[in-house]
């Protein structure tokens, strides 16, 4: 669709140079087809990265698990603020990011964290079908498409000058002559746009069965590495991502509030670590049986009713040391993103859904 917006466009511009409507024509195809481009994907800048260099340790853990998983190894890893296990591809080869969430990391105890890891990484494995390269593609481009062709709340202009002002009817005239054209713009672009998004929704529904069974199959994953108990634990544990993002806006705003009575506004040296006994205390309180929602009951339901498998991946000491060493100036910096920007606590959802 995009070649052929792209090839139509330079054809209307080219044969038709000499008249005025091809022209004009060509560059609002070629307009829309530079924004269903697809994207290749680039790493986040404001995100900490790390390479197998700057943690050896961690890489070997997650060499290990994506090793029995049965899946490419990530070549880079990104810190985030969000509650969340994630895998990120960029650049034309595709290379794997995994992004790791720390209040997760905090939050969950070492075997969950490996449970995590493995399901992240089996998830985006090409057996999902929305991982792989056109698919994947194709979804960013479709939303990127239908995002810029929206319009947005600078698209008219409000006049409630007074009358008789001096040149009021002037300006009246111009804003509503603005305001025409950008409603006319706006109608313009309704086909494009409702086609762009019908065909997102569709891919969307087409690949909702195979993304479906690829979350079964990547608790199935996340079970044989880590073990079936540290996989349903870990899938319990989701209903912690809002409390666990209250607390930790909780401390920036305490950070910052008692900031002025410190030598110094650094954050807390142990804000994770108050993260991790609040998740702790969390858990005691809640007990283990309790679930998020019907789609994740039935998923810890079937681990447990399943065959259980025994963990393969298990972290020791030392090596849950270097660990947190690596991660000691990434974590902070993490910490001061929150301070400048804020924690974004999530919603309770009324029913679990499949991200795409």
């Amino acid at each position: 669709m995009t070649a052929a917006l792209f090839t139509g466009s330079v054809l209307l511009i080219v044969v038709g140079f000499r008249t005025v409507v091809q022209p004009m024509m060509g560059l609002a195809l070629l307009g829309l087809a530079l924004a269903m481009r697809p994207r290749l994907g680039r790493l986040d800048p404001d995100l900490p990265t790390l390479r197998e260099e700057d943690a050896p340790a961690l890489f070997d853990l997650l060499g290990g698990v994506a090793d029995t998983c049965g899946v490419r190894r990530p070549e880079t890893v990104q810190l985030s603020p969000a509650f969340s296990v994630t895998v990120a591809h960029y650049g034309f080869p595709r290379k794997r990011c995994l992004v790791l969430g720390l209040p997760l990391w905090a939050a969950y105890p070492p075997q969950q964290r490996v449970a995590a890891v493995a399901h992240a990484l089996a998830y985006a494995a090409p057996r999902n079908v929305r991982s792989r390269a056109f698919v994947a593609m194709a979804l960013e481009s479709l939303t990127a498409g239908s995002g810029a062709m929206r319009t947005n709340d600078t698209a008219y202009i409000s006049w409630n000058a007074n009358a008789l002002a001096f040149g009021a009817e002037e300006v009246a005239a111009g804003a509503r002559n603005f305001n025409i054209r950008g409603k006319t713009s706006e109608w313009v672009l309704w086909i494009p746009r409702t086609a762009v998004a019908a065909t997102a929704r569709l891919l969307l529904r087409l690949t909702l069965p195979a993304t479906r069974r690829a979350l079964l199959e990547a608790d199935d994953a996340a079970a044989r590495t880590a073990s079936s108990e540290a996989a349903a634990a870990a899938l319990n544990d989701q209903d912690l991502a809002r409390p666990i993002c209250v607390e930790a806006h909780r401390l920036v705003i305490e950070t910052k509030t008692l900031a002025p009575r410190r030598s110094t506004a650094a954050p807390q040296p142990d804000f994770w670590e108050k993260v991790a006994r609040h998740a702790a205390r969390l858990r005691e309180q809640r007990g283990s049986d309790a679930t998020r929602g019907p789609l994740d009951a039935s998923r810890v339901a079937r681990l447990r009713t399943a065959p259980q498998h025994r963990a393969v991946i298990t972290p020791d000491e030392p090596g849950l040391t270097r660990i947190a060493d690596e991660l000691r100036l990434p974590e902070k910096a993490v910490v001061d993103m929150m301070m400048r920007d804020g924690v974004a606590v999530p919603h309770e959802p009324a029913e679990p859904t499949v991200s795409a």
